[in-house]
């Protein structure tokens, strides 16, 4: 009896718990349901404010931007006849306002990579702060919304965005060089930024139109990796302005050129002309010197012996101690950034060595030119930034001598 009232126990038990397993797995496949619908009609929308007419759409559909979207008898039935009809009609007045905004900017420089982690952030800074060191004036926008880094590779962690009647100011490293970023905006550095692409889309449209720059010789904008919204955002917000040019960063290796290839066709597509591709951290370069030496014991532990072999150095090979160490990091017997430029037609810029004071540098948001700390690395980088300069800028290299 006592055995038999114990099933019966368990079995309503059972029956309870599988009843609020099915309640709970019904609330997330329904919040699920309405996220999905929330993206695809927040997709929708703007992609039909850009004037694209939905897949959707019927046979004769007159599209979202004409004066009768939503009226005409080949409206009626639409799924999308309510949107076209009360949707905002004929070009984006905040066009108007960023063209407006962006006379004053001779060169707009986009800054690409197709992977995450490529040292993309880190050129972007640099080539600002040589910019800068060259007397012209420059703005860094970083639209990568989800992760701006820039804040920290400039120094400027904890600042803020102040606003007057001419707009938003940018924060300034030096009286030339401003930076604007939404991680001056965050409340707490360890925010995430959870965003869909259209209220993206708002922070880059704001970015442009609002922000004032004043007079600027150049604009570098550090965009996310890939080809994702905030790409489509910026290219089609800065068209009408004029573009200079996209300069993609990317490292050795085939994983990184893959994507590589399409961040190049990405461009083509969009008719932002290629200045270039930076194969960066192209092997690990340091002055030997710089090296800590050890030794590995029959049990797998490493037992420092840097200060006897540099005092050996010194005395018996004493030629050795200027010498400069290099490895390869990445495997390039692919042949590199160099062999794909060749192959997609576009220009290769030159390669920059995985450095640690670089990335010391980065991490202190200091310039690697202040000094001689960065003697691998800053040569390099100071030859793209020439070769930039007299390939794209010569009018700019004449004012400057």
């Amino acid at each position: 009896m006592q055995n038999s009232q114990l099933k019966s126990s368990q079995r309503i038990s059972a029956v309870k718990l599988t009843s609020a397993n099915l309640e709970q797995s019904l609330r997330s496949l329904k919040t699920q349901f309405c996220c999905r619908l929330e993206l695809l009609s927040s997709t929708k929308t703007a992609a039909m404010e850009n004037g694209e007419i939905p897949e959707n759409a019927n046979e004769h559909c007159p599209g979202p931007n004409s004066e009768t979207a939503g009226k005409s008898d080949a409206c009626q039935g639409c799924p999308n006849q309510e949107v076209c009809a009360t949707a905002p009609k004929g070009p984006d007045p905040d066009l108007v306002a960023i063209v407006e905004r962006m006379a004053t900017v001779k060169h707009k420089i986009l800054i690409l990579s197709g992977k995450g982690g490529v040292g993309k952030s880190t050129f972007s800074a640099q080539l600002s702060f040589a910019l800068a060191a060259k007397e012209f004036q420059v703005g860094l926008l970083d639209i990568d919304i989800c992760g701006p880094s820039i804040p920290k590779m400039l120094g400027l962690e904890g600042q803020d965005i102040h606003q007057s009647n001419l707009g938003w100011s940018p924060v300034y490293v030096e009286s030339n060089l401003g930076v604007m970023s939404i991680g001056f905006m965050l409340p707490n550095p360890d925010e995430a930024v959870i965003w869909r692409g259209p209220r993206k889309n708002g922070l880059i449209k704001q970015f442009l139109k609002d922000v004032y720059w004043g007079e600027l010789d150049f604009l570098v904008v550090d965009a996310p990796p890939g080809t994702s919204d905030e790409h489509i955002s910026i290219v089609q917000f800065l068209q009408a302005t004029g573009i200079d040019g996209a300069i993609i960063v990317t490292t050795p290796q085939q994983v990184s050129l893959i994507d590589v290839r399409k961040e190049v066709n990405f461009c083509k597509k969009v008719g932002v002309p290629v200045l270039g591709v930076v194969e960066n951290m192209s092997g690990l370069c340091q002055p030997l010197m710089d090296f800590r030496f050890l030794r590995m014991t029959e049990t797998g532990e490493h037992t420092d012996v840097t200060e006897k072999v540099i005092e050996y150095m010194r005395e018996k090979a004493p030629e050795m101690v200027d010498l400069i160490a290099a490895s390869e990091v990445f495997d390039s017997s692919g042949g590199g950034a160099a062999k794909m430029c060749r192959e997609m037609g576009v220009p290769f810029l030159g390669k920059v060595p995985l450095d640690p004071h670089l990335c010391k540098a980065a991490e202190e948001g200091k310039s690697c030119f202040v000094d001689q700390k960065c003697g691998v690395s800053a040569p390099a980088l100071k030859h793209i930034i020439e070769k930039l300069m007299t390939n794209y800028w010569p009018e700019e290299m004449a004012v400057e001598q």
